[in-house]
């Protein structure tokens, strides 16, 4: 032991002891009994079902008109694209006139004067393969037009 070191004080209990230790169960306090809370939940779902109501109203009048504008424009958009199509052919065909011009006996929309389809009626339109559509176009249109991913 240390010489001069103050001399040692073993601490004790408070006078009195220490107050006793409460384990007994308290109980929390209730707010709301089961029927309070049952009551409310069936106002609060009836509220919420009367709003949704309302929101479905007005979202379901939004969806038959847009339903309804995209029905009655369907058939000027197809028709525009029909006639894309059909300009886009004739500028395939005026584009091989064109550039044949110099071949002796190229005629337009045959191999060297031989029809290339022989069964095909001649008014019956004929739609190309995506190649020969885009065949006086870019390559980067023609990958763009062909590989079209949903993803992107």
């Amino acid at each position: 032991m240390a010489t001069g070191a103050a001399e040692f004080k073993q601490e004790m209990p408070p006078p009195g002891g220490y107050k006793p230790i409460h384990y007994q169960r308290i109980p929390a306090r209730q707010y709301f009994n089961g029927w309070t809370l049952f009551g409310g939940y069936v106002v609060m779902t009836a509220g919420a079902a009367y709003l949704y109501y309302l929101n479905c109203k007005v979202v379901q009048q939004e969806e038959i008109e847009l339903r309804s504008a995209s029905f009655a424009i369907y058939p000027m958009l197809l028709a525009e694209k029909d006639r894309a199509f059909l300009k886009q052919l004739r500028k395939n065909r005026d584009e091989e006139t064109k550039l044949m011009a110099n071949v002796e006996g190229w005629k337009t929309g045959t191999w060297y004067g031989e029809p290339i389809y022989n069964t095909m009626p001649k008014d019956k339109l004929l739609i190309p393969r995506a190649q020969e559509y885009y065949v006086h176009a870019s390559f980067k249109d023609f990958t763009t037009r062909a590989y079209i991913s949903l993803l992107s």
